[in-house]
């Protein structure tokens, strides 16, 4: 099972794992509460897709070459995943966050009895959060090329 053996999945999945987790423990000692809900939810510090699209961008170029074709696709696709994650998706949770507002401020003139549900407005990230997780993508993707073989 080659595809259970691959580096470059297992330091992907890694860094997405820990990024998540980091979520939960920063909140821990910042805010001095326990928010396990954040392990599952888009948004925050450090920046999940980042460390994720790092880790294996970093892998594929330790393990075949940063002139290889497959450290050119990890480039462009990991470019793209960090550019919508502080672009697009950031600014739909800026959009949610005027939209709930607004609900909210409405709400005497909406149907008795129905209760709009307020958006999601975690969505995107900081260029900080960004940056904290590419760093932490590029150490676990440093570490799992420097594993040895394994095979299931």
């Amino acid at each position: 099972m080659e595809f259970f053996a691959n580096k470059m999945i297992w330091s992907a999945f890694w860094a997405m794992v820990i990024a998540q987790i980091l979520k939960v423990v920063i909140i821990l000692i910042f805010e001095r509460r326990i928010d396990l809900q954040r392990i599952k939810e888009t948004g925050g510090m450090p920046s999940s897709h980042s460390a994720t699209v790092a880790a294996l961008t970093t892998t594929c170029g330790i393990l075949y070459g940063v002139g290889s074709p497959s450290f050119a696709i990890c480039i462009v696709f990991g470019s793209l995943v960090i550019h919508d994650a502080t672009g697009v998706r950031r600014a739909a949770g800026e959009h949610a966050v005027i939209l709930n507002n607004l609900v909210a401020e409405l709400s005497h003139l909406l149907e008795e009895g129905k209760n709009e549900k307020a958006l999601k407005t975690l969505l995107g990230h900081t260029y900080p959060q960004v940056l904290a997780g590419t760093i932490l993508g590029v150490i676990v993707g440093f570490l799992f090329s420097g594993l040895p073989e394994f095979s299931f």
